[in-house]
């Protein structure tokens, strides 16, 4: 069967990988770092898978250089990766700790001189435990301090990176980390937690300020979305789809590219909004960014959820392969998710950058030491097809950052899941590359051989 040619991407088009600090880094009691809630989340019983923690991670603190020229021999022109805050401010708050900046000033100055830009995140969930003792994100405080930290890393960093990225997956934190407890800090709160949405995007709209009162010359934030799909064609259903498209794909978008919050009314939030308010705080929300961070997985089915306050319940998509950890695959879901950005948005739409988009797969190395992870292959190669079809439809895409460079510490689910471009063995921390870093490095050589 004749392979069919991956389409052209402009000549400036950005491609890339990502990481995080706690997934990653490892090294969590050195140099200063202070504790994280993740930290605190990993010690309590059942909370993390087979009880992993992220102590050690991918051990990328020790190992940064070796992974630098990985990322050099795969020809990333960048790479986004986050800021731990309690590496720069132990206690969330207070002067900055020379060595935890010292790393990432490092690590800065090793990507660019291998022709890769630094792309962090300041906030990748890592939030210091002494801020969560005081409340947290549900506390409005804390959004004061994530621009005081923000300023710290800008006055050291912000004369070589391009672009920063405040927040990661700002839904995920209200959802599962309060709202659920499945993520750290563990909180169950329900509907109550709407305020941990609202300081967090004030902590966007301050740090965004100080990011440029430091010299910065891009701001972006990154948010997780999906397509929501009705269980069925009865109105119920329809209705569920509505207000998780609400809580999903726009709670965190509207306010700070319209000035205004959606209709949360579904969510038994009154017409004056949610208390926690205050005058001015959207005029801080909105100001202007350079870059939307799309990370996309799947789409998401919903179904009714009667007397109940939370008004819909996901339900299984059928009909298409899944991941290793059982997230079907809709490559066309992506172009469904772009499209409705451009067209919700319009002009208000800044350019967007997929700052995340992979998949789990059980590959472990062969008898002769490789690792042939053909379903990644063949998930990167549908998804990047599925990104040029949005950007023949209009929408402007500047950049795809694949999820992720290495395996590393996933969450609640501990070591179980590999995103990795990079096997990673964690009892001895080999790194070796899988079938689709071959891939991806191939494909981006192509596409600049083609530009000439």
């Amino acid at each position: 069967m004749t392979e069919i040619p991956m389409p052209r991407f402009p000549d400036s088009f950005t491609w890339g990988v990502a990481t995080s600090a706690y997934q990653i880094e490892g090294a969590v009691a050195e140099d200063g770092r202070g504790e994280s809630v993740w930290d605190t989340f990993c010690r309590k019983p059942g909370a993390i898978r087979d009880g992993d923690t992220g102590e050690s991670a991918a051990d990328h603190y020790h190992r940064w250089l070796e992974d630098i020229d990985l990322m050099t021999d795969l020809g990333i022109s960048a790479y986004r990766f986050s800021i731990a805050w309690p590496r720069v401010q132990p206690d969330g708050k207070g002067p900055a700790n020379r060595a935890g900046l010292d790393f990432y000033d490092r690590l800065t100055d090793a990507l660019l001189a291998g022709g890769v830009t630094p792309m962090p995140t300041l906030f990748h969930w890592d939030l210091p435990q002494p801020l969560e003792d005081e409340g947290g994100w549900m506390a409005r405080e804390t959004a004061h301090r994530f621009a005081d930290y923000a300023g710290l890393a800008a006055e050291r960093l912000a004369d070589r990176i391009p672009l920063w990225i405040t927040l990661n997956e700002p839904i995920v934190v209200t959802t599962y980390g309060y709202a659920l407890g499945v993520h750290a800090p563990g909180k169950t709160l329900m509907l109550d937690a709407l305020p941990t949405a609202h300081h967090q995007l004030l902590g966007h709209g301050l740090a965004a300020a100080a990011l440029r009162a430091a010299g910065a010359a891009g701001v972006a934030i990154t948010n997780n979305y999906s397509p929501a799909w009705p269980a069925t064609n009865i109105e119920a259903d329809a209705a569920a789809a509505h207000a998780y498209d609400i809580l999903h794909n726009r709670l965190f978008t509207d306010p700070w590219l319209l000035g205004r919050y959606p209709d949360l009314s579904a969510f038994g939030v009154g017409e004056d909004g949610l208390d926690c308010i205050r005058d001015g705080d959207l005029e801080i929300i909105a100001a202007p960014v350079d870059a939307l961070g799309v990370n996309y997985y799947s789409p998401a089915r919903l179904a009714a959820r009667p007397d109940s306050p939370l008004p819909f319940q996901l339900e299984p998509i059928a009909g298409y392969p899944v991941t290793a950890f059982g997230w079907p695959i809709v490559p066309a879901g992506l172009t469904e998710l772009l499209s409705l950005l451009h067209e919700r948005y319009g002009e208000d739409l800044p350019p967007v950058y997929i700052t995340e988009n992979g998949c789990s797969v059980d590959d472990e190395p062969g008898p002769d030491g490789t690792v042939d992870d053909q379903p990644r292959i063949r998930y990167l190669d549908a998804h990047i097809r599925a990104l040029s079809d949005a950007m023949t439809a209009g929408v402007d895409v500047r950049g795809y950052l694949t999820w992720s460079l290495m395996d590393n510490f996933e969450w609640a689910e501990g070591y179980h899941q590999r995103f990795g471009l990079i096997h990673v063995d964690f009892a001895t921390q080999q790194r070796t590359p899988k079938a689709s870093f071959g891939w991806y490095r191939d494909m981006i050589d192509a596409q600049r051989s083609a530009a000439g």
